[in-house]
């Protein structure tokens, strides 16, 4: 039987996923695609959570964390295209580069 330790451990393993994305990526778009894992991590989490207590808190808290990960893609990817059309890339070490 699956219990909640379960998706506490899938829970860990996502964020861990999507940490290590965000570490090691040098994209902006990979970057967004990992923080997005990382939020459904946290997804997982709260409405396993929410469920073992019987509780509609946990999943009031991951609505929540959906409705930041929807502004976060909505303002996020209308500076990646502003960033494109200025660098003609999406590499943090093209776009960090100083130009005097």
């Amino acid at each position: 039987m699956i219990g909640v330790n379960h998706y506490l451990i899938l829970s860990g393993l996502l964020f861990s996923i999507g940490f290590m994305g965000v570490l090691r990526r040098k994209n902006l778009l990979m970057l967004f695609f990992a923080t997005e894992v990382m939020l459904n991590a946290v997804n997982i989490a709260f409405a396993a959570i929410g469920s073992y207590y019987g509780d509609l808190s946990g999943q009031m808290f991951a609505f929540f964390v959906i409705a930041v990960a929807a502004s976060e893609v909505a303002v996020g990817l209308g500076l990646l295209i502003l960033l494109y059309k200025k660098y003609g890339s999406l590499d943090l070490d093209v776009i960090s580069s100083m130009k005097g």
